[in-house]
């Protein structure tokens, strides 16, 4: 006996190094190193010494908006702002945050100039620009918003495990929640003037937008539901709230001065501020709703005569291809011995996919899915006629590209190069090498792959700040033209010859200088004499011809709304596609060069032309700033030493019926890679509203309660002491729990390909003082102590149709582990689960199946034990085969789930426990099979109520379970049939559901179950 506890004290002190050692090298990510660049003002992390380059550039610009805002709003931050640079995306983005802390995310990769939809100068200048007008705009406190940030020790973030911080941020931070139009429009239109006129306020693209939208009936009229129409408005949703809020401040600054506008976005002590709407009265002295309105007149009768311009000239005629749009598309190519079109498309109500169009018939024949299709131009594709091969981009939303190969005969699909970052793909049309732009590292690179594609030679990389885009290569294989861009804004078309590029010579001719309007898919002519191509050179997106004898540009267009994307299919025919609001229309048009087109009037040059002040909102230049005086630290930052209080505030919650109140605490690094929140609250002890009409008191050892949690990706960790909600305040489903509560996760992602993932999680929780199972709140329990271990792995693939209000096609599926050790006696668990869903004809509408199957190990009355050997030595565990009866051995499952307020998942009639019309928990037993068959129907949309409710969703199922299929005593078999009605509600940011289902079993009358729930803070 003595010998048998040496070695198994031995084993367990191996073992327990053995932990430590995998503990430490899991939580490695912690202590991960990340540099700092410091002035009084700014704190730049960055995480990739090869992007330290960019810290004293960035820096500069940062300084220099800074100043420039101290100077227009006497603005100073009161906090260091925190920007996050990474290279995470192939494409630049950016986004600011105030709360709790100012903080910015900063992608350091070339914008996308498709379309015009960017601007061309250098990037980190504009981009501080504009998330600097932000921070002034929602960040600068006044009044009661100083007093309401002392109060709560910070600016308040909202969380949605606490309900009552939306009304405790609204009050620290109140310009956070200014209408959204407002608060992008008011950035860009500063970001414009702050250039020279260099954005979206003087700019083709979006004159154009608007004059479609007044020539198609579609503008909005309402100010409230500007919100709701946005995610209806196909290819360019999301895309509204930056046009309307821009052209609104546009015209306040053409109808009155810019003067005015500056009085309205600067927060002042004088004037009610808290809110933009009550400040633009006190200014304008007329509400915003009237003036809005009077905006939308003047703005119809503005495009109007520039439609009437536009007109002066014969409208070129074209001839459709299709009878539909095809949304946002990519380059075209035309396979002469087909006669047909292959490229990328983006249909409204549909998947992207890889598509080839017929032009004998108009028939849009599918080649093959594209699971991540950018906005706009959807991915880059190149065509091989010869091969019958269509090479395109894939990951083109997010992540870093790959490329793929589709056989357009066949439709099949290759993959040739992962996370590859290569994009603008053109292909040599004599040695059939592959040639793209590379973005990596803040660096654009032209690089070439020569067959068979697996890998790439970098042929030239530029200096930071300058990027080359749109390649086209001449027939004859011997010229690369393509757009270049400079950091001052000027866009020119250059041309290089690809042999001195392969001897290493990095040369290029201007050979037509565009000035600020930028060329776009500038491609060669059949015989490579000229090219075709678009720009906004008469403000309206026109195509036009370059002809290398004669040197000379000509206009072949005149569009009501603009022309984009030529392609040759003949000598004197272009395929191209028409912009509408509803996406591109695809159509031919004759290649003839007119004699002249008539211009348009911009907004934004009438803006100077009146009020020529507005050049003094030019900002100064970064190259003015002397950064190496500003730097205050620059080296290692330590995240755990930086993490301090954001936030505290009141709050109540419930525990089992009674009411409590206390503190939360919310403690985060400036980064917010860690995160630790705790509340603490004391309950009442009475009840008055028990079930018998008597009050009753809560024991004292339940009258305290802990809840905290800390977050640091992938470890999650919560603890608690009789747990409290407050969503306990809206039964049915309750999550207060008795006792101490101490769980561990960790949480892996194995493939991230969207739309694909594989993730795994592992979690390991202990309980003491239970009186109930954790995870079913109607199960009481005999023992109060518990430990449970689970883990999981969870795939999906899942795709949405553009325009819909959630994935509509694809698959996942979920394998799953679950153990509870209680009384020296252990219960396993396995379950896992299988959704597939399938588009149906019907827009936005499919069909899915949704299995789960669960199973304890073992049968009733017996026990069994099994052996593990290891290197450590021999470990002994008890399985004991299960008892029906025994509460720890069952999976239990009933009613929809939602409470009448809630946070969590709206349609939780879809989960493993959820069984709609029984009882919460009511259904038990040791093994299951569930089925769930699920008709979601089309969003609908109503004119009428959209200012109010942006969609309806209505959805139809029909579940059925078997339990105990091993036993037929407790064996039970049910069906359950309902409907579930979502609502979205735009104005609050939340969802309104309503389901009734009955629930069936034979020999038993059926169970009713209403459903009524609000999902806050979506």
């Amino acid at each position: 006996m003595k010998k048998k506890a040496v070695c198994c004290q031995k084993g367990s002190f191996f073992l327990g190094c053995w932990s430590f050692a995998t503990l430490l090298w899991l939580a490695h990510p912690l202590f991960a190193q990340v540099y700092s660049f410091e002035t009084k003002h700014l704190r730049l992390i960055y995480s990739d010494q090869n992007h330290g380059y960019l810290a004293p550039h960035v820096a500069s610009c940062f300084e220099n908006a800074l100043e420039y805002h101290r100077r227009l709003f006497n603005y100073v931050p009161l906090e260091k702002i925190v920007i996050i640079m990474n290279d995470s995306t192939d494409y630049g983005r950016a986004d600011v945050n105030t709360a709790p802390w100012n903080h910015l995310r900063l992608g350091l990769e070339p914008f996308d100039y498709v379309y015009g939809t960017a601007p061309t100068y250098e990037r980190m200048n504009w981009i501080m620009h504009q998330e600097l007008a932000h921070l002034a705009a929602m960040d600068k406190s006044m009044g009661f918003d100083k007093f309401t940030r002392k109060l709560f020790r910070g600016k308040v973030d909202v969380s949605a495990e606490s309900p009552l911080s939306i009304f405790y941020s609204l009050l620290t931070n109140p310009r956070l929640y200014a209408p959204r139009w407002y608060n992008e429009g008011m950035a860009v239109f500063l970001k414009t003037w702050m250039a020279g006129g260099f954005d979206r306020a003087l700019n083709g693209h979006d004159e154009m937008l608007f004059r479609a939208m007044v020539r198609d009936g579609v503008f909005s009229d309402d100010l409230v539901e500007l919100e709701a129409k946005g995610a209806t408005f196909d290819f360019q949703s999301g895309n509204l709230v930056y046009l309307y809020g821009t052209r609104f401040l546009s015209y306040l600054t053409y109808a009155y001065e810019p003067e005015k506008i500056l009085q309205w976005l600067n927060r002042a002590e004088t004037i009610d501020s808290r809110l933009a709407s009550t400040q633009f009265e006190q200014v304008y002295n007329v509400s915003l709703e009237n003036e809005w309105s009077q905006w939308i007149s003047w703005e119809r009768k503005w495009q109007q005569a520039n439609l009437d311009s536009i007109r002066l000239r014969p409208i070129t005629p074209d001839r459709k291809v299709i009878t539909t749009t095809l949304g946002a598309g990519s380059r075209a190519y035309y396979d002469t011995a087909r006669l047909k079109l292959y490229l990328a498309i983006f249909p409204p109500g549909h998947l992207a996919q890889i598509a080839a169009v017929d032009l004998k018939n108009g028939k849009v024949e599918k080649l093959c899915g594209l699971p991540t299709p950018a906005p706009y131009y959807v991915a880059s594709v190149a065509y091989d006629a010869s091969t019958s091969t269509l090479f395109y981009t894939a990951d083109n939303r997010q992540g870093w590209r790959d490329i793929w190969s589709v056989n357009v005969e066949t439709g099949k699909t290759k993959s040739l190069l992962k996370d590859c970052r290569i994009g603008d793909l053109v292909l040599h049309p004599i040695d059939k090498s592959l040639w793209g732009m590379r973005h990596h590292d803040g660096l654009s690179s032209l690089v070439r792959l020569p067959p068979p594609y697996n890998n790439w030679q970098n042929v030239i990389t530029l200096d930071y700040g300058k990027d080359i885009y749109d390649l086209d290569i001449s027939p004859d294989g011997a010229t690369l033209i393509a757009a270049y861009a400079e950091t001052n804004g000027r866009q020119q078309l250059i041309k290089m010859a690809i042999a001195k590029l392969l001897e290493g010579e990095i040369a290029f001719e201007t050979f037509y200088e565009f000035g600020s309007n930028a060329p776009g898919n500038f491609i060669f002519s059949q015989d490579g004499k000229c090219l075709y191509g678009t720009s906004y050179h008469s403000g309206v997106s026109n195509v036009y011809r370059y002809d290398f004898a004669t040197k000379e540009m000509a206009a072949i267009t005149n569009a009501e709304t603009g022309f984009f994307r030529p392609a040759p299919i003949s000598q004197d025919s272009l395929f191209v596609y028409r912009f509408t609001t509803k996406g591109f229309v695809p159509v031919v048009i004759s290649a003839q060069p007119l004699a002249s087109v008539k211009a348009i009037k911009y907004l934004g040059q009438a803006i100077v032309e009146k009020h020529s002040n507005v050049k003094n909102l030019m900002a100064g230049q970064p190259s003015d700033i002397n950064i190496d005086s500003l730097v205050t630290y620059e080296g290692e930052y330590h995240l755990v030493k930086n993490i301090k209080l954001a936030s505290a505030y009141p709050l109540i919650e419930n525990y089992k019926g009674f009411d409590a109140c206390g503190l939360r605490f919310n403690f985060q690094d400036p980064l917010a890679r860690h995160a630790l929140d705790f509340t603490v609250s004391y309950a009442l002890q009475w009840n008055p509203s028990s079930d018998q009409g008597v009050s009753y008191t809560l024991p004292a050892n339940e009258r305290f309660h802990l809840n905290a949690k800390y977050r640091r990706r992938p470890w999650s960790v919560k603890a608690s002491y009789n747990r409290a909600d407050f969503y306990d305040f809206f039964s049915p489903t309750k999550t207060s729990l008795k006792g101490f509560a101490l769980d561990v996760e960790y949480e892996k992602l194995l493939l991230h390909e969207a739309p694909r993932s594989l993730s795994y999680t592992v979690k390991l929780a202990g309980y003491r003082g239970l009186d109930r199972l954790p995870d079913y709140p109607n199960v009481f329990i005999s023992f109060d102590k518990l430990l449970t271990a689970g883990a999981s792995l969870n795939y999906k693939n899942l795709r949405q149709s553009l325009g819909a209000v959630e994935e509509d096609q694809g698959s996942a599926w979920h394998l799953n582990f679950r153990g509870h050790y209680v009384d020296a006696k252990f219960f396993p668990q396995f379950y896992a689960g299988y959704d597939y869903g399938l588009p149906l004809p019907i827009k936005h509408s499919s069909l899915w199946l949704r299995c789960s199957a669960g199973y304890a190990l073992g049968g009733p009355g017996k026990s069994s034990r099994y052996f593990f050997r290891r290197e450590l030595g021999e470990t002994f565990a008890n399985f004991y085969f299960l008892d029906p009866e025994e509460p720890f051995a069952n999976f239990y499952f009933g009613g929809f789930g939602n409470n009448f307020l809630d946070h969590r998942e709206i349609r939780r009639y879809r989960t493993r426990n959820s069984f709609p019309g029984a009882e919460l928990n009511e259904i038990a037993g040791k093994n299951y099979g569930k089925l769930l068959l699920e008709w979601t129907l089309p969003p609908r949309r109503f004119e009428s109520l959209r200012r109010y409710c942006r969609w309806v969703r209505p959805s139809l199922f029909a579940t059925g379970i078997l339990t105990n299929f091993d036993n037929a005593q407790p064996r039970r078999k049910l069906m359950s049939v309902g409907f579930q009605v979502d609502a979205k509600i735009p104005l609050i940011k939340s969802t309104f559901s309503m389901g009734y289902a009955a629930a069936l079993e034979k020999h038993q009358p059926p169970d009713v179950e209403f459903m009524v729930s609000l999902r806050v803070l979506e």
